[in-house]
C-alpha cells in the first residue's frame, strides 16, 4: 500500500491514474497535480465514477522547484511520477531530492530552446540520486520503456546475443481530422521534424528528416509506410548494450500528415524560434499547438490499433535467429476502459507499472536507472495483466532493409 504524486494532467496521465485505481491494493492514495487544476479535477472525477476510487489534486507549477517540493512534502508520496513536459523534468528531479522522494517519468529530458534529445542531463544526476540513497526511473512508457524492456527480455532468454535491433512504432488509429497529433503536439513536432539518427557499427549516423522510408505489413494494420526517426532509447540501449551493431527506430506516418506538416514547416509554424507578433513575443510551435486538438481529446473519435515491438537478430546457440516481440492495442478498447485513446494507453500503463514495480520494492537501487538495467521479467509479466499483452514470433530472416 503506497501514496503516489502524479505530476501532469494530459492523457498520458490520465491513463496512468486510472490505471493505479484499478489497483488500489499496491496505490493506497494517489495525488494528482498540474498547473491547471481544472485538467486534474476532470480525471479525478473520471476515476470516481468508473471506479469509485477518490484522489486529491492540487495545483502545481513544475517549474518551481520550490513549490514543487513543498507540495512533495505536504503529500508525502514514496514516488513521484512524473507526466508533465519533458522540459520539467530536471526541476522535477530536483524537488524529488529536496524532498528525499524516488522518482519516474516517461521521456528524457529537452531544453525548451533546443530540439535536442539527450540523456546526458539526467545521468548528471546518477551520483546526487545514489549518494541520497534514491531511485530514478527514466523512460518508463512505451518508447521508451517497454521496446527497451522487450529487448532486455529478448536477451534474457530468447537469444544469446544481438547484433542488430530494430524498433517498429505504427500507429493505425484515424480520426478522421485532417490533421492531429497523436500525442502532445509541441513535443510531437519536435520530435518528427528533427534529424533521423541510427546507431551502427560503434557511430551515430545521421541524416534528414524522414528521409529514409521503408513498407512493413503491421498485423492488425496492414502495410504501412514507416521513417528512420531519432528516439531517446537508442541512445541508452546503445550504452547497455555495446554488443548490438546497429540499432534503429522507425515510425509511421500517412501522407496527409506528411503533407500538412510539410506546409507548416515551409511557413515557419513548427520553428521553436521566438518571434515578434502584434507587439509580444511568441514561439510559433507553442501558437501552433494552441490550435491543434488536446490529444487528449481524440479518444471518442479514434478507430483502429496500434502496432508496437522490436525485432532483434542474433545468435541463440551457435546459430542465426530473428525474433519479434510486440504488443497490438485497439484505440477503441483502450478509450472504453479508461476515456483515452491507445497512444496515451500504451504510454500511461506502463508508467504505472513502472511505479508499482518501484513502490513494491521488485525494481530498487539507488542512482538513475534506464529501464532496460532491471529485471524485465515482473514488467512484461504485469503488461500481459493490465492491458497490454505481447507476443513472441519466431520470423525467417532479418529485415531486408
Amino acid at each position: 500500500m503506497s501514496k503516489v504524486l502524479v505530476i501532469g494532467a494530459g492523457g498520458v496521465s490520465s491513463v496512468a491514474v486510472h490505471k493505479m485505481a484499478m489497483n488500489a491494493d499496491i496505490f493506497s492514495h494517489i495525488t494528482l497535480a498540474s498547473r491547471t487544476k481544472s485538467k486534474c479535477d476532470a480525471i479525478a472525477q473520471s476515476v470516481k465514477s468508473r471506479f469509485g476510487v477518490d484522489i486529491d489534486t492540487a495545483a502545481i507549477d513544475a517549474d518551481d522547484v520550490a513549490a514543487t517540493t513543498a507540495l512533495i512534502q505536504k503529500v508525502q508520496p514514496e514516488l513521484v511520477v512524473n507526466l508533465a513536459l519533458p522540459y520539467q523534468d530536471l526541476s522535477i528531479m530536483d524537488a524529488c531530492l529536496a524532498a528525499g522522494v524516488d522518482y519516474l517519468d516517461t521521456a528524457n529530458y529537452e531544453p525548451r530552446d533546443e530540439a535536442k534529445f539527450e540523456y546526458k542531463w539526467q545521468w548528471a544526476y546518477q551520483d546526487r540520486f545514489k549518494d541520497a540513497g534514491l531511485m530514478a526511473l527514466l523512460g518508463s512508457g512505451f518508447d521508451p520503456g517497454v521496446t527497451s524492456v522487450f529487448t532486455t527480455y529478448i536477451k534474457k532468454h530468447l537469444l544469446d546475443s544481438i547484433e542488430t535491433l530494430d524498433i517498429l512504432d505504427c500507429n493505425g488509429g484515424d480520426t478522421g481530422l485532417p490533421f492531429a497529433t497523436n500525442f502532445n503536439p509541441e513535443i510531437n513536432l519536435r520530435e518528427v521534424t528533427a534529424n533521423s539518427r541510427h546507431w551502427e557499427n560503434g557511430q551515430w549516423v545521421e541524416g534528414p528528416a524522414l528521409s529514409h522510408k521503408q513498407t512493413f505489413d503491421f498485423e492488425g494494420v496492414g502495410p504501412k509506410n514507416m521513417y528512420l526517426m531519432y528516439h531517446e532509447e537508442l541512445e541508452s540501449l546503445a550504452k547497455f548494450y555495446p554488443e548490438i551493431k546497429r540499432i534503429r527506430f522507425w515510425m509511421t506516418f500517412g501522407d496527409s500528415y506528411l503533407k500538412h506538416l510539410e506546409v507548416l514547416e515551409n511557413i515557419g509554424m513548427t520553428s521553436i524560434e521566438p518571434m515578434q507578433f502584434q507587439g509580444r513575443e511568441i514561439i510559433p510551435i507553442e501558437f501552433l499547438k494552441a490550435l491543434l486538438p488536446e490529444p487528449a481529446s481524440l479518444g471518442p473519435i479514434t478507430k483502429g490499433k496500434t502496432n508496437i515491438g522490436v525485432i532483434a537478430t542474433g545468435l541463440k546457440d551457435g546459430v542465426k535467429k530473428t525474433v519479434y516481440v510486440n504488443n497490438i492495442c485497439d484505440h477503441e478498447e483502450a478509450y472504453a476502459e479508461t476515456g483515452n485513446q491507445a497512444v496515451s494507453y500504451t504510454t500511461g500503463v506502463p508508467a504505472m507499472i513502472g511505479a508499482a514495480l518501484m513502490v513494491t520494492g521488485q525494481w530498487k537501487g539507488d542512482g538513475v536507472f534506464n529501464m532496460e538495467q532491471l529485471d524485465p521479467d515482473p514488467f512484461m509479466d504485469m503488461l500481459n495483466k493490465h492491458g497490454l499483452p505481447w507476443k513472441v514470433q519466431d520470423l525467417d530472416a532479418p529485415l531486408d532493409f
